[in-house]
């Protein structure tokens, strides 16, 4: 397996990934192109993959890690992990643990003091998963959705 920085070549087998469509590719649009230009640009921001190796590589697991600085931790960045998707037919392989395995040692070697990351209330199979990886339920997260 390859852990590596998403390039843009990637774009749409990531967007496939998040929106959990059985497909390989997704529709790239303009927003999408200046979202992952965003990332690509902020040194606190990181679109990764776990690829296959072979010729060409196989994207078969994405997630986003963002590093926020803070005066908690000792002033040490905290690394937040959103977007974790492992492709459909893949799970179960132990895929997306080797997934966050790398990303927390990315974290860790950057030298932030805490990965944290919130998932749905409704994804028990997936609280249960990162519960196995040593996460612990410590907060009740919250969201505001503002109108477009």
């Amino acid at each position: 397996m390859i852990f590596r920085t998403a390039t843009r070549e990637d774009l749409p087998v990531v967007l496939a990934l998040l929106a959990d469509a059985g497909e390989e590719r997704a529709a790239v649009t303009e927003a999408h192109e200046r979202a992952f230009a965003a990332i690509e640009e902020d040194a606190r921001n990181e679109m990764l993959v776990l690829c296959e190796d072979g010729a060409p590589a196989t994207v078969v697991g994405c997630l986003q890690l963002t590093y926020v600085p803070g005066l908690g931790q000792g002033g040490r960045e905290r690394a937040l992990v959103e977007a974790v998707r492992v492709r459909a037919d893949r799970r179960g392989d132990g895929l997306g643990a080797e997934l966050m395995r790398l990303a927390v040692e990315r974290a860790r070697e950057r030298g932030c003091g805490l990965v944290q990351l919130t998932s749905n209330k409704q994804r028990a199979d997936a609280h249960r998963f990162y519960e196995r990886l040593g996460f612990a339920r410590s907060h009740e997260g919250f969201k505001l959705t503002l109108a477009h």
